[in-house]
């Protein structure tokens, strides 16, 4: 898959979460085969006020190309200068935000807002494109609510206004992230621009990324929740891209080890204090439906440092071999 002059070797990608994808994430997901990496949003309007914790979320790894960053803001303005602002940063596509339904970020006219108004999303990739080299991709919703699904319409605003490629959630504003995504939206889409399109929306495993494919002819396949707890996820569809064959998913061990590493680069780049607490719910995420996961849930949200996860997580894992060991004796 072409964006602009981007190459993207597999059209799998990793889908911008905010509180999920910081560089740890994105580096293990990376490390399975994700073809694409999408960061944390990031407030055009907090670039522009040099706002501290934001400065944090910039950081970009040399071993994650290609990598997209995402803003989000709804002054097209200030968006294509904080845009040509942070450009020399080593990010390959930046992505605009009109699909974020956070209360927060829509009552501002940001985000999924943003679909209500078709020349304001023009005036922004407009604007943007034409302050930049890189290419400008943007992620939308099927509309804001049942009343106004107008996807198409903005997929050509977006072409028109020179986006290089546009991501379609199938569900709208109002669905958040409930029910069922809509997939018809995004073969709609595909069929009305020329540009590339990447559907999301429900593709939890292989089989539900072939599905998607096959049913909406998108370019390219992002996936979000589905890839929580679960990097692995990249190295199936990779595979399957290459061979058409699906490999066995991790044994408990494997997803001891992953943990251990994930929580070692959160130390790294955040410090044990931060990293260790943000591990708490990727921990979760990791061991659901795990034997003893409910009982670890709760202790690791009193774990202070990496060696009392690491007990934990021993733990977790004999028991899980063990019940293994007994059924394959059955």
């Amino acid at each position: 898959m072409q964006i602009g002059k981007v190459t993207i070797e597999h059209p799998y990608i990793l889908a911008p979460m905010a509180g999920v994808t910081d560089l740890p994430f994105r580096l293990l997901c990376k490390e399975q085969g994700a073809g694409l990496l999408c960061m944390e949003m990031i407030s055009a309007k907090a670039l522009q006020y040099n706002n501290r914790n934001t400065r944090a979320l910039l950081s970009i790894h040399p071993e994650e190309y290609p990598v997209s960053l995402q803003l989000f803001g709804s002054d097209p303005k200030i968006i294509a200068e904080q845009a040509k602002r942070i450009e020399e940063l080593p990010f390959q596509i930046l992505d605009i935000n009109m699909g974020c339904p956070v209360p927060k970020v829509v009552k501002n006219g940001e985000g999924s807002a943003l679909m209500k108004n078709p020349k304001l999303v023009y005036n922004i990739v407009a604007e943007t494109v034409k302050a930049m080299h890189k290419p400008v991709t943007v992620k939308i919703r099927k509309g804001f609510d049942d009343d106004s699904v107008n996807a198409v319409e903005i997929a050509k605003v977006i072409e028109e206004a020179g986006g290089a490629a546009v991501a379609v959630h199938g569900r709208t504003r109002e669905q958040y992230y409930s029910g069922r995504a809509d997939w018809d939206i995004i073969r709609r889409v595909k069929e009305a621009v020329s540009i590339p399109v990447i559907g999301n929306g429900d593709v939890v495993s292989v089989e539900t990324a072939a599905r998607m494919r096959k049913e909406t002819g998108c370019d390219g396949v992002m996936i979000g929740r589905g890839a929580q707890g679960n990097p692995w996820i990249f190295r199936e569809l990779k595979e399957y891209h290459e061979t058409g064959l699906i490999p066995d998913r991790p044994d408990a061990e494997t997803i001891r080890e992953t943990i251990v590493r994930h929580a070692r680069l959160q130390i790294e780049f955040k410090g044990e204090y931060l990293g260790i607490r943000e591990m708490r719910k990727h921990v979760a995420w990791y061991t659901k439906g795990m034997k003893g996961s409910a009982k670890l849930r709760d202790q690791v949200n009193q774990v202070e440092n990496l060696g009392q996860l690491e007990a934990l997580l021993a733990k977790m894992t004999a028991g899980n071999n063990e019940n293994r060991d007994e059924n394959d004796s059955k």
